[in-house]
């Protein structure tokens, strides 16, 4: 029997050398010692304080020996299951569960936290040699927008925006407006302060991984009638109003700007656009505005904060160009101090999911126009004020009306008294168009936006 019982533990030990996961090596020895345990409770009923055969048969003397008294085959037959030391078993366990934590913490494996953006580069400790790879981890309607990818990298040495007309090469104005597709990235910590509102060309990222990088105090971003652009890593805060004034768009063009609202960042006209992982907070007007027949974007894992009019999608109730956007907004934390449109849409297809609401005034979700809203596994953390309960809300239109808009909450989770009004018949087509990826659980939302805003990635280290 003790060579049996070695055998045993040599085969344990081969499922540990053999299995990469130590999740799965732990649960595979709690299956070996469930099996002991399953096999003496078939054979003779086995209490939660029996420890072993022995113990069975001496409990088994006081009942009736005709219906509990284990026979000497089945107790040959128990301790073929059974371990030399039990101990010795639940010290491998927590030796696997341990050497998986400290493993984790030198990137060995998976730092996941179920968030399929951050799951694909985050726990890679070489992510500034392999900062491109960000571009192959899109979700949502806005996957497809690559940026940079396939052009060189443009590091921004100088903060200055002295001449938004002629910009000095190094600084982040000269960046944006080249022709060629720019993986733009940042020499060391800066605030850009923006006289003008700074006017991108297609296929650009901005990575602010690994920089301290705030786009503060006066213009900020504008995204208009291009494609493919990716915004990253950056802290946008405090954007004014500018314009009536001259400002380069690309090589070869500059223009007359009149009077920009002063946005955050501001989507004219454009496709394929990514915003993920931003600080943005007390600007002007709104922090993420799409309009004009903007389409295929996604807004994830951004920290929005202390602002009133969050998201606007779509430009007029009566732009009806709009019918064609399609936004995806997930795994964002909307913060403190946030008042309303998480987003507010009008026209177009709407995907919600996995966003955690912490702090709303007025609404979480607004809209008119008819727009889809396919809301899933959500987090929605209604405030103290007894007359702001309701995650949504219907723009100045009447019940009459609205009752026909397809508005849905799918797996949302419900706190402090939110509810959510759904509304229309549930059209199949109508919410195919809203969808754009699986929602995960709302227990997971937590985990899933944890890291949301500007990350403090360093170099050599997990971001």
């Amino acid at each position: 029997m003790a060579a049996e019982a070695r055998r045993a533990r040599h085969s344990a030990m081969s499922v540990v050398k053999r299995w990469v996961c130590p999740v799965t090596t732990a649960m595979t020895l709690i299956f070996l010692v469930a099996g002991a345990a399953a096999v003496a409770w078939r054979g003779g009923n086995m209490s939660s304080g029996a420890s072993s055969p022995v113990q069975v048969k001496e409990e088994s003397q006081s009942s009736d020996d005709s219906t509990m008294e284990i026979s000497s085959e089945m107790a040959d037959r128990l301790k073929e299951h059974a371990v030399d030391n039990p101990d010795e078993i639940a010290s491998m366990v927590d030796m696997s569960i341990r050497n998986s934590t400290e493993r984790r913490k030198l990137g060995f494996f998976s730092c996941g936290t179920g968030n399929p953006i951050d799951d694909c580069w985050r726990c890679d400790p070489d992510w500034h040699k392999n900062r491109k790879r960000l571009a192959d981890c899109g979700i949502g309607f806005g996957r497809n927008a690559i940026g940079g990818r396939d052009g060189r990298f443009y590091v921004v040495t100088d903060p200055g925006d002295d001449d938004p007309v002629n910009p000095k090469p190094g600084t982040l104005r000269h960046a944006v407006i080249q022709e060629d597709p720019l993986w733009i990235i940042f020499q060391r910590d800066m605030v850009i302060q923006l006289k003008q509102e700074l006017i991108m060309n297609s296929f650009k990222t901005i990575d602010g991984r690994g920089a301290n990088v705030h786009i503060a105090n006066g213009g900020c971003i504008t995204i208009q009638f291009i494609t493919n652009v990716i915004i990253h890593g950056l802290h946008i805060h405090d954007c004014r109003p500018t314009g009536n004034a001259m400002v380069r768009s690309s090589p070869s063009h500059y223009g007359w700007r009149t009077m920009a609202d002063g946005d955050a960042i501001s989507i004219f006209g454009s496709s394929h656009i990514w915003v993920d992982h931003n600080s943005l907070s007390h600007c002007a007007d709104g922090l993420v505005d799409a309009v004009l027949g903007s389409t295929a974007i996604t807004i994830s894992n951004n920290h929005f904060t202390h602002h009133n009019e969050v998201i606007l999608l779509g430009h007029s109730d009566s732009y009806t160009r709009d019918k064609q956007m399609q936004v995806t907004i997930a795994y964002n934390h909307f913060g403190e101090g946030l008042v309303q449109r998480m987003p507010r849409c009008r026209h177009g297809y709407f995907h919600v999911v996995n966003n955690d609401y912490t702090h709303w005034e007025m609404y979480a979700i607004g809209g008119s126009a008819d727009p889809t809203i396919n809301s899933q596994g959500n987090r929605y953390a209604a405030p103290t004020n007894p007359f702001a309960k309701e995650v949504t809300k219907r723009v100045e239109t009447a019940e009459s009306e609205w009752k026909g808009w397809n508005w849905r909450s799918e797996g949302d989770l419900l706190l402090n008294g939110a509810y959510f009004t759904p509304s229309g018949a549930g059209a199949s087509a109508s919410y195919a168009r809203a969808s754009s990826l699986g929602a995960k659980s709302s227990s997971m939302v937590g985990a899933m936006t944890s890291g949301a805003g500007a990350l403090g990635c360093r170099r050599g280290h997990q971001c």
